[in-house]
């Protein structure tokens, strides 16, 4: 199981940091994603973290804003989100790959969580 959280309303330039834990028989040793949808939009891939924490990718338009990292010992991964733009604006979902990539697109993915959602006002 997925639980994500810390989703809020920010202002533009505002940061928040979304966190995921896995529990259950989701290892901390998966690989870990990061997606978002917005309304009327597909849900699409924002980063991505392997299982050993060395590969990590982010989506060119999050690159230099957003962070993925993860702590294997609270089998818990985050999302730091700073500069945010009202475009960031979605339900942002975590997602777990039992094979350890950090694949970028949802089929890579057999876990999700129920997603937070994140809103950027202008």
């Amino acid at each position: 199981q997925l639980q994500a959280s810390g989703g809020g309303l920010v202002q533009a330039g505002g940061s928040l940091r979304l966190s995921c834990t896995a529990s259950g028989r989701t290892s901390s040793r998966y690989g870990m994603g990061w997606f978002r949808q917005a309304p009327g939009k597909e849900r699409e891939f924002v980063a991505g973290i392997s299982g050993s924490g060395f590969r990590t990718y982010h989506v060119d338009s999050v690159k230099g804003r957003f962070t993925i990292s993860r702590d294997s010992a609270k089998n818990t991964v985050y999302l730091q989100m700073n500069s945010l733009e009202p475009e960031d604006t979605a339900v942002y979902y975590c997602a777990a790959d039992s094979l350890g990539r950090a694949s970028t697109g949802p089929s890579g993915y057999a876990y999700w969580g129920q997603g937070t959602l994140v809103t950027v006002s202008s």
